[in-house]
């Protein structure tokens, strides 16, 4: 994970169709591999009104290699910045489904599941990631603003096409364009369903 000063995540992500030449780039670019290929199973909870959603903060359990419990919230004086620039607090627990039920028993409830798998990379101080979700493949560059614009010119991206979103709200758009009959952004719900994200990006 990039270094966070004062807990801050700095990340801005592409819409990347062919993740494999891509991939190719990066690696003759001279990034390092920092984490294999690994499926990721995420799971928002929220209270019964989706208070953290209108709070516009995030509470996630992500199962991968490992078992990870985030927040992600926004912060007071934020600073001006082209990133998304996002509070993150996250600790590594041991049981997925204990902590589930912990959170259960404080009065939250699981409210959606996502999916993706995830590659992991480093290049200079940015970490980047090379993400496959149902929907669409994406690049996310993490880390300090200067250093995200400097990878992002090296590796031939545009600035000016970066997204700012996270998965979910990308979900909602897309849920809202097609009418999609569900909200978890699994493999399975979208086998029999031929969208792509580039239907509602620019």
């Amino acid at each position: 994970m990039a270094s966070k000063p004062n807990n801050l995540e700095v990340e801005v992500k592409f819409f990347i169709p062919e993740l494999g030449v891509f991939r190719e780039r990066l690696l003759a670019a001279g990034a390092e591999l920092k984490k294999p290929r690994v499926f990721e199973r995420n799971v928002r909870f929220d209270t019964e009104d989706e208070r953290l959603y209108q709070e516009l903060s995030l509470l996630r359990l992500r199962q991968d290699t490992a078992v990870t419990l985030t927040y992600k919230g926004t912060p007071k004086n934020l600073p001006q910045s082209e990133a998304k620039i996002r509070e993150e607090l996250e600790v590594n627990v041991s049981d997925f489904d204990t902590l589930a039920e912990i959170l259960t028993r404080l009065g939250f409830a699981p409210m959606q599941v996502y999916e993706k798998y995830r590659e992991t990379f480093t290049w200079q101080d940015v970490e980047i990631v090379l993400d496959e979700l149902p929907y669409g493949n994406f690049v996310e560059f993490e880390g300090e603003e200067a250093g995200l614009k400097t990878a992002v010119s090296h590796l031939n991206l545009n600035w000016q096409n970066r997204i700012l979103s996270n998965y979910l709200g990308l979900m909602v758009q897309l849920k809202a364009h097609h009418n999609l009959p569900f909200n978890d952004l699994t493999f399975a719900n979208f086998a029999n369903f031929d969208v792509s994200i580039a239907d509602v990006l620019p």
